[in-house]
């Protein structure tokens, strides 16, 4: 499922394609923001996102084999919820 995908099924709930967009918008520029923040988000029954920070280390080019090194950086990561985790099950 894609986002227009999303935004047409919250709009059999709310009624217009318009308001839907706007919600499924809110909603990831509110977590998105948050992330940002380094704050983490937590929807109960859902899961919940964090920011991770990696550690900078040594990689290889696949192309010349020549090492490089990668900086250290964060990065978003979801952790799914126990009602989540058995939907999919």
């Amino acid at each position: 499922m894609n986002k227009t995908e999303l935004v047409a099924k919250v709009a059999a709930v709310v009624g217009t394609q318009k308001l839907a967009k706007e919600a499924v918008d809110c909603v990831l520029d509110t977590i998105t923001e948050a992330l940002a923040k380094d704050d983490a988000v937590q929807i109960a029954g859902f899961g919940s996102f964090k920011v991770s920070e990696r550690q900078a280390r040594t990689g290889r080019n696949p192309q010349s084999g020549a090492t490089i090194q990668i900086a250290a950086r964060k990065v978003p990561k979801f952790v799914p919820g126990k009602a989540l985790k058995d939907a999919v099950q």
